[in-house]
């Protein structure tokens, strides 16, 4: 019931939820634009495809574990925007902002921003099965070696309190992940008050924040994580999205060691799936191929994950997606993640590329193109569903992370 009184009072504050419908963008135009459409058409929900989605899963195991929040700072949210993402003066990060909105479906509601991006979210985990969640991330600013702030140089900011508050209020969809500098010198306590408050995980983008994982000034952040069980989510290889300052070798997947010999639960964004880092004989590989070498290290037993997140977008090479479906013994070690709203970010997936490649059935591609144009989000989740090659597909544990967010230590 307070569920839904919730509900009721938020999309109240859309004027009767009608920021999700995507009035003023052409319908013409899906090759590029979100088509922010809201309910699934009856017939899709009967392609066999989707229904193959969901086959032998608990809903209730199955949380999104990669979902950003996003918003203009409009509605109480203490989101800011830096000014790499709000001047023009960047015009190709200034799209880029637009582009994610649009994907958020949260462009068409001026001075509600915060409150549509939230509203849309909510409407598509509503088309999910009961049980079904999502972990909502907050994001830190940009910090130097000394741990002070520098939002000059921070893209964006959203706080902990406002991921903690949906969290609270919306109990039945969310989760949400913490995120703060390790160099903070209140950053220990900080944490320790997420993870009373509720935080299922910690969130770090290296290259956007400015933190070395393997600086010793992250030590005593680890003990506290390792503590209490607490996974750190990491984005690691090289960073598109949002940019710090000139530190992209932070994200290199084996300064993971000091977490890990720590004994921190670590989570390798999109398996590290982009880019290139510096190996432990001075040779540049592909990101990817450090993550792998990392989880074979005895460091990494029963601690290293790496989550799908974007593992299907165009920038990414289908080789990784082959590799990832053929090593059934990294499956139990592998999760679920959107990357949410970028699903929502039509050219940036191409299900018809993944057909021609092989690794989906090419009469599943209409369908999820589809229900792209309604849910984003499903869409993610059942294309990954039907990802295979050579008879060889995820594991259902891939999709059944809660395991790894539910569990604290006393």
């Amino acid at each position: 019931m307070a569920l839904s009184m919730n509900r009721r009072r938020f999309l109240a504050l859309l004027g009767g939820g009608a920021a999700l419908s995507a009035a003023g963008w052409s319908m013409a135009r899906p090759v590029v634009v979100n088509s922010c459409r809201a309910a699934i058409p009856g017939p899709l929900l009967d392609s066999p495809w989707l229904k193959q989605a969901w086959a032998g899963l608990d809903p209730a195991e199955v949380w999104d574990c990669h979902v950003h929040l996003a918003g203009l700072g409009d509605g109480g949210s203490g989101i800011e925007v830096g000014p790499q993402l709000s001047s023009l003066l960047h015009p190709l990060n200034y799209a880029q902002r637009l582009f994610y909105m649009n994907a958020g479906c949260a462009h068409n509601a001026p001075g509600k921003v915060d409150q549509a991006y939230v509203a849309r979210l909510l409407n598509l985990c509503d088309a999910m099965p009961a049980g079904f969640k999502v972990l909502l991330f907050a994001f830190e600013r940009f910090h130097d070696g000394k741990g002070d702030a520098h939002p000059e140089h921070s893209a964006f900011f959203v706080p902990n309190a406002w991921a903690a508050k949906l969290a609270r209020d919306f109990p039945a969809r969310f989760e949400w992940v913490a995120s703060l500098h390790p160099y903070r010198a209140d950053a220990v306590q900080n944490l320790q008050q997420a993870v009373a408050d509720g935080a299922r995980a910690v969130k770090w983008l290296p290259a956007a924040m400015g933190m070395d994982p393997a600086d010793a000034r992250c030590d005593a952040f680890y003990r506290t994580l390792a503590a209490s069980g607490t996974p750190l989510i990491v984005h690691c290889g090289e960073e598109k999205a949002v940019e710090g300052s000139n530190s992209q070798a932070y994200g290199n997947p084996l300064r993971l060691r000091r977490a890990l010999d720590a004994g921190v639960k670590v989570v390798v964004a999109h398996c590290a799936s982009l880019g290139g880092d510096v190996d432990d004989d001075g040779k540049v590989r592909s990101s990817f191929e450090l993550f792998l070498k990392l989880m074979a290290e005895p460091c990494a037993k029963g601690l290293l994950y790496g989550d799908i997140s974007a593992i299907t977008q165009r920038n990414r090479q289908p080789a990784i997606i082959r590799t990832l479906l053929e090593r059934g013994d990294l499956h139990d070690r592998l999760l679920h993640g959107s990357d949410y709203p970028l699903p929502g970010i039509v050219p940036l997936t191409s299900p018809a590329s993944l057909a021609k490649a092989g690794l989906l059935p090419a009469g599943a591609v209409n369908d999820l193109e589809v229900l792209r144009q309604h849910n984003p989000l499903l869409f993610d989740f059942s294309l990954k569903r039907l990802l295979a090659w050579q008879g060889q597909a995820f594991a259902p544990t891939v999709f059944q992370t809660r395991r790894v967010f539910a569990a604290r230590r006393a």
